[in-house]
């Protein structure tokens, strides 16, 4: 039976203010977020600004470059907070390196961080040109530039002092150089630095090591070579949210509004 002509105009006309009356919620305005419960303001604030930045092109910090220049004359010794750009200094003083057939040997603490950079020198600079020694892998140890840990570096200074033979490297980048007053630890970064024949440059890089010039001095005593300290911005560049996870998947920031311990 067909139905009414009326009829299906009144839907149709019911649809259409349905869909005009519809609206699509705007952006809180700054007095309403005000109105929002505490923890939801918090959280907003925790989370505001995160994301990927604009890209712009790269411009070196002064302490980078004033690194870079110390390098050609002496070891040195960079402190700055994580995220500031030691690495760049490093990388950039290999690069100018191998452009002129020498060899560089970037050490770490720990096989992950070393993984880590031997993956990230390798697209850097090409496989070829890269190797890794750790306990657990050998590869490309013939190639200019050898990533390893530390422990593996100063094995090789003791097997050269047995051979009669030098470590072949012109720059040995120390990275986690505050690894030195590590209890357990300590030792092995200190046979690195007295063992490292003089003619090698030393490029050591730390975050947290307080005492730099009293450090430097030590390293200047012991290996007979000026240690140059370049100290880099006081505060990190990108700073720290903190938060915690709870069980039932809510985003709870660190500190509240005030600054102090969330009492959650």
């Amino acid at each position: 039976m067909p139905r009414h002509p009326g009829r299906r105009s009144d839907t149709n006309n019911k649809r259409r203010k349905d869909k005009r009356s519809f609206k699509v919620p705007l952006p809180q305005e700054p007095e309403q977020q005000r109105r929002l419960p505490p923890q939801t303001r918090e959280v907003r604030t925790l989370l505001e600004g995160i994301g990927t930045p604009v890209p712009a092109p790269f411009k070196p910090d002064p302490f980078q470059l004033e690194a870079l220049a110390a390098l050609e004359l002496e070891d040195v010794l960079v402190t700055a907070p994580t995220g500031s750009g030691k690495t760049w200094i490093a990388r950039e003083e290999i690069r100018r390196l191998i452009a002129t057939n020498k060899r560089a040997w970037y050490t770490t603490p720990l096989k992950a961080l070393t993984n880590s950079k031997y993956q990230e020198f390798m697209t850097e600079f090409g496989a070829e040109q890269v190797g890794i020694l750790t306990g657990d892998r050998k590869e490309n140890s013939d190639a200019p530039i050898i990533v390893g840990t530390t422990e593996i570096f100063r094995n090789q200074l003791f097997d050269s002092l047995r051979g009669g033979a030098e470590v072949n490297a012109d720059l040995v980048v120390l990275d986690e150089a505050h690894y030195l007053a590590d209890e357990d630890r300590g030792h092995v970064w200190e046979e690195a630095i007295i063992l490292t024949p003089p003619r090698i440059r030393l490029l050591l890089l730390s975050a947290t090591i307080g005492n730099a010039h009293e450090f430097a001095a030590w390293l200047e005593e012991v290996r007979g070579v000026r240690c140059g300290v370049i100290t880099g911005p006081p505060q990190r560049p990108v700073p720290l949210r903190s938060a915690v996870l709870l069980p039932d998947k809510r985003l709870l920031p660190l500190l509240n509004e005030s600054g102090k311990l969330n009492p959650e």
